[in-house]
């Protein structure tokens, strides 16, 4: 009479389980509660030494003589066997000949029990040549940020020798339309030389409006105003922080208006006041320059446009804003505004 051989559930998945481990190209070790080694993958060999058959009924940590056994490392093992929670990327060196290892360990206590105890499966991550990467991209990252932190000085302290020699040649002329045109030119180039300075300062990360347009006011101040106890250059913003790129167009918005301020408004160093204000909701935006001079929207609108108008409306037009005009008393205030539709305002599209 013939029988048929039976498997009991059981050892199906005990034996399934043991080649899943053996096959994983990744170390793994499956260790009962006294953290002796049940079985290991084919992969363990390199990091521990020793094949897997020869590891098996070993305690972890007297492997590799005894590498393993680190007072942090068995104390949160023990804690993921009693239940606690899982040991997620732990970190350590592992010396392996000649080379420092950086290793990720994860490990975990198995739900289903094949073999009758409590069992941990723990997995070891070779993360050596990720760590160097990581840190030649690092270190290329600072190198960049250095060189271009020098780049910007050097482009600042060139804006600033051109600006000298504008002047220099302003004061040679017999003309007094070419003498102003100059000192015009020269007055932009300085003014981007400041807006190069301080963004060189900044850094690449976001900068603050409240911090960049006080200095940049307090530059202007210093550098166009003759007698600073008759004009007053003053920033009034929130805590807004926009990306160096828009920074860069806002601050020469402001110049632009406060230099069309200071020769319009303010001449001969007329006494007044100039504000630069910045205020920000959601994604909208308001910047405004308003002066205390003798300017109104009327006497503008007459005005001839000059370079200065179309460096705004151009900037303006780049960040999506639209200029206006209002008359004050006494004075000007001239706003560059960039509004968000509201979702609710657009047409609805679409089958009905």
């Amino acid at each position: 009479m013939m029988t048929h051989m039976t498997h009991k559930p059981h050892d199906v998945v005990h034996n399934l389980a043991m080649a899943v481990i053996d096959s994983s190209v990744m170390p793994i070790l499956l260790l009962d509660e006294t953290f002796h080694v049940i079985t290991a993958s084919a992969s363990s060999t390199g990091l521990f030494g020793q094949t897997p058959s020869a590891m098996m009924g070993q305690n972890f940590f007297e492997l590799a003589g005894g590498r393993w056994n680190k007072p942090q490392l068995h104390a949160l093992l023990r804690v993921t066997l009693a239940g606690g929670a899982d040991l997620d990327a732990y970190e350590m060196d592992m010396q392996v000949g000649d080379v420092t290892h950086k290793l990720l360990l994860h490990a975990q206590k198995l739900d289903y029990d094949p073999v009758g105890k409590n069992c941990l499966l723990l997995t070891i991550s070779d993360v050596t040549l990720a760590r160097i990467g990581e840190q030649q991209r690092d270190d290329l990252l600072r190198e960049k940020a250095v060189l271009l932190k020098e780049l910007q000085h050097r482009i600042a302290n060139s804006l600033q020798i051109i600006a000298s020699v504008l002047m220099q040649s302003a004061r040679r002329v017999q003309s007094e339309e070419a003498r102003s045109h100059l000192r015009d030119a020269r007055n932009r180039v300085m003014s981007v030389a400041t807006l190069q300075q301080q963004l060189s300062e900044a850094g690449p990360e976001e900068v603050r409006l409240d911090d960049y347009f006080t200095r940049l006011c307090q530059s202007l101040s210093a550098s166009m105003v003759h007698d600073a106890s008759k004009i007053k250059i003053a920033a009034i913003v929130d805590d807004s922080r926009v990306s160096a790129d828009r920074s860069v167009s806002l601050g020469l918005i402001v110049t632009e208006l406060v230099i069309n301020s200071l020769k319009h408004a303010l001449p001969d160093d007329r006494e007044g006041k100039i504000f630069v204000r910045y205020n920000s909701t959601g994604a909208g935006w308001q910047l405004s320059v308003s002066d205390t001079g003798v300017g109104t929207q009327e006497s503008l609108a007459d005005a001839k446009p000059g370079l200065g108008t179309s460096i705004v409306e151009a900037l303006a037009s780049q960040l999506d804003a639209t200029l206006s005009v209002q008359s004050e008393n006494p004075g000007v205030t001239i706003k560059v505004t960039h509004t968000v539709a509201d979702p609710a305002d657009q047409p609805m599209t679409g089958a009905v």
